[in-house]
């Protein structure tokens, strides 16, 4: 049997976003920057379990953006495995352009766009 996975409780305001330049799922240095500031807070949480979620501005087709979403979020995952979190305890998942946090059309809102976010089990 598969299991069963629970929908994740929501944002804990310790987890910060990164962000991603266009069309790229390497880490920039304030994303690593976040992402150990991150680290601490669950080094310090041993029993949270994280959903990363990646996700693309709307540039792209849908598919494109899907596997790019993938592609972040497995980025952020290995960064956080590297500095000693458990891979038990980190899931991924894409959600491409389908989930905006700025429904703009221009530089600024892309770039609020292409982001990993991060989600407590």
């Amino acid at each position: 049997t598969q299991p069963v996975r629970m929908p994740p409780r929501g944002s804990v305001s310790e987890l910060q976003t990164v962000h991603f330049d266009f069309d790229r799922y390497d880490l920039r240095p304030d994303a690593r920057a976040t992402l150990d500031e991150n680290v601490k807070y669950l080094a310090a949480n041993a029993d949270v379990r994280i959903l990363l979620e990646g996700h693309c501005d709307d540039r792209g087709t849908r598919e494109y953006n899907l596997n790019l979403g993938a592609r972040r979020a497995n980025a952020v995952r290995e960064y956080l495995v590297s500095k000693g979190i458990s891979p038990d305890r980190l899931h991924t998942i894409s959600y491409g352009e389908d989930r905006p946090v700025d429904p703009g059309k221009d530089e600024a809102a892309w770039a609020k766009n292409r982001r990993v976010e991060f989600k407590v089990y």
